[in-house]
């Protein structure tokens, strides 16, 4: 039995609209325009999948005034980009994006304070390890799921996985905002990945790219002055412009509404809704530049999202204090300035006692509380720190060395820890300055022993402070530093008595024998890396501390 099915376009400037599809044999169906600026049409349909387009006359400014053109649908659920089409699902009537039923849905998830990220673009973290049918696709993560959670994170970021053309790219020019990649899989497989994480007590947060598009999404050939702004919004800053952007400031009169708002505001919704997910990293929050926008839209994706906590992330580089709570529009800030001045120091090149401080402790850079930056040693914009490392000359059991210490300092210091896809294990190939080149994971390095003991200390570490509450609050203090030593200690606690110390020494020299005055005393503590049990005296505590390495005392109780 056919139904009705709605078909609509919003494009309130042009003058015609007709849909086409393999419904009607790609003719021309009529379409009538609203006041609310919508072109409609119904048509009846039986339940099966059908191809579509709009054919309409263009206002955008690369075309001649009023050309038909065809377009695929700004709100297609999936396309083929190579057909340029997109497609219809209808069952028992009613458009679905797919029948996947979902499992997990009441599974409790981790707070933010517990969060453990991992960063991963899903085409690179799956290769020749896995089956064939499941490489650099949704089915490959869940195939190593049991590996992260072996590792122990809680949280995945996955680079964009809205559709985009040819089968390889980062995804960071969206041409579709609400299709999902299809060289990853299909919509059910996303789901499925979704499901899966949640099922196993692991969040999954997207990449959300409302700053720009690419310059063939369907926005831009409809009406592009009606979308974009006509020249670079941020033009303080022509080295990252990466296509034409959303224009918020940008009021239609006639309609009462602000169309971009509108649109990203059903993207945000859609994806919440339809995808589960538990969070958003916000990519080129600085370019994007309008927090009015920002905080009405992370209010948005909270209520749409609730009772599930919500997590909205930004990348704003150079980091900074005002795009968070509590006076912020956003949840946490990719914490760049961890990774700026902190390689450094590992490497051995640099050592500033209170610039190191305020890294380790961003409530001396504004930022109010853990879950306000998102603190990493590597991301896909930035070299490992294995290749950082390499680059100054440091190899071999040096290099894992001070990567363990590296590792120490991310899981210790005040914030949320974010891993690169496998730098828990020393992955150390050179960023690509191609995105159109795959860069699979090497993961035979894991059969090296020096790559496996990396992993396994990661592992310990990321247990570590997934058990201890003072690794995961506000509290930090600096209670000894020698500059001449290059000697640094700090503590971290919460109000249940969880209590851990980190000692770290910077040097190229061992310091045996080495006194911590102030240490906290009277107490028994654990040394983590020793594993055995010490004690502080009145005169602080003495320990051991070889070149570039950091030692962790937990309090016993």
């Amino acid at each position: 039995m056919a139904n009705l099915t709605d078909f609509k376009l919003f494009a309130p400037r042009n003058k015609g609209a007709a849909l086409i599809g393999s419904f009607s044999d790609w003719k021309e169906i009529p379409m009538s325009k609203s006041e609310d600026g919508y072109f409609r049409t119904k048509i009846k349909l039986e339940d099966g999948v059908y191809q579509y387009k709009f054919r309409i006359q263009t206002k955008s400014p690369n075309f001649a005034p009023d050309e038909w053109i065809d377009v695929i649908d700004p709100k297609a659920t999936e396309v083929n980009e190579t057909e340029k089409y997109g497609i219809v699902r209808i069952q028992d009537g009613q458009r679905i994006v797919d029948s996947y039923f979902w499992q997990h849905d009441e599974m409790p998830l981790p707070d933010n304070r517990e969060l453990v990220i991992y960063e991963m673009h899903v085409a690179d973290f799956t290769g020749d390890e896995v089956d064939s049918n499941e490489r650099g696709k949704y089915l490959g993560i869940i195939a190593k799921l049991d590996y992260l959670c072996e590792l122990g994170i809680n949280a995945i970021e996955l680079m964009p996985v809205n559709e985009y053309p040819g089968d390889y790219s980062w995804g960071y020019k969206v041409r579709h905002f609400f299709a999902t990649e299809s060289s990853y899989g299909s919509t059910e497989d996303l789901k499925r990945l979704i499901d899966e994480c949640h099922g196993r007590g692991i969040r999954v947060f997207m990449d959300g790219i409302y700053n720009h598009t690419d310059e063939e999404c369907p926005l831009i050939l409809i009406d592009r002055n009606y979308w974009y702004y006509e020249h670079k919004h941020y033009p303080e800053d022509p080295a990252n412009y990466w296509g034409p952007e959303f224009n918020y400031d940008f009021y239609d009169k006639n309609l009462n509404i602000q169309p971009a708002w509108e649109y990203i505001g059903d993207v945000v919704r859609f994806w919440i809704q339809e995808y589960h997910i538990d969070g958003i990293r916000f990519d080129a929050v600085r370019q994007l530049a309008n927090f009015e926008f920002l905080n009405w839209l992370t209010k948005q994706a909270k209520n749409h999202a609730a009772p599930k906590q919500f997590y909205n992330i930004a990348e704003h580089i150079p980091d900074t204090n005002t795009v968070v709570k509590p006076d912020g529009p956003l949840d946490a800030c990719w914490h760049e300035s961890f990774r700026y001045f902190l390689v450094p120091y590992i490497c051995g090149k640099s050592f500033e006692l209170e610039q190191l401080k305020q890294i380790l402790d961003p409530k001396q850079q504004g930022y109010a509380i853990a879950t306000n930056v998102i603190n990493y040693l590597a991301t896909h914009d930035r070299e490992r720190l294995l290749r950082e490392l390499g680059n100054c000359g440091i190899f071999d059991a040096a290099a894992f060395e001070r990567a363990k210490l590296a590792a120490v300092l991310l899981m210790t210091a005040m914030g949320i820890p974010m891993l690169w896809m496998a730098e828990e294990f020393g992955e150390y190939q050179q960023k690509s300055e191609d995105v159109t080149k795959p860069q699979k994971i090497t993961w035979s390095l894991l059969l090296d022993d020096q790559n496996y003991d990396l992993f396994e200390y990661y592992q310990k570490l990321i247990t570590l402070r997934q058990q201890t509450p003072a690794l995961q609050s506000d509290n930090i203090k600096f209670f000894y530093e020698n500059a001449d030593d290059k000697v640094l200690a700090y503590s971290r606690w919460d109000e249940q008595n969880s209590h851990v110390v980190v000692v770290v020494n910077f040097s190229d020299r061992s310091l045996n024998q080495y006194k911590i005055s102030d240490f906290p005393t009277t107490e028994d503590w654990r040394d983590w890396v020793g594993n055995r049990e010490v004690k502080s005296g009145e005169d602080g505590l003495v320990t051991d501390l070889p070149s570039y390495t950091a030692k962790i005392f937990v309090l016993q109780t």
